[in-house]
């Protein structure tokens, strides 16, 4: 079974994302960082689960998708590392996710 760990950048985009949808609904919000959560859960189990990230074409690097948002993650060894929750009308800032590695 995999570990997962929350990079500071991840655990700053959550707080971001929460943070506006905040500004209508708290409810949304905290709803919002509960289903991110358990969204990554079954990774524990599947680390290979996610498709590899087309703009970096590494099979270490995978997303899986919740909703709008894309999950970014990097595979090694035992560990699943959650590099960044990002939406997915953005374009990827693939400096952003290189910096991270």
């Amino acid at each position: 079974m995999a570990k997962i760990k929350w990079t500071p950048q991840s655990l700053d985009d959550i707080d971001a994302v929460s943070n506006f949808i905040a500004r209508d609904s708290v409810y949304y919000a905290q709803t919002f960082a509960v289903e991110v959560f358990e969204t990554v859960e079954h990774l524990k189990l599947f680390p290979e689960s996610g498709r590899i990230v087309p703009e970096l074409n590494r099979s270490e690097i995978k997303e899986v998708i919740f909703g709008n948002y894309r999950i970014i993650y990097r595979i090694k060894e035992e560990l699943v590392e959650i590099l960044t929750v990002y939406h997915s009308a953005r374009l990827l800032d693939i400096n952003k996710i290189v910096d991270l590695l």
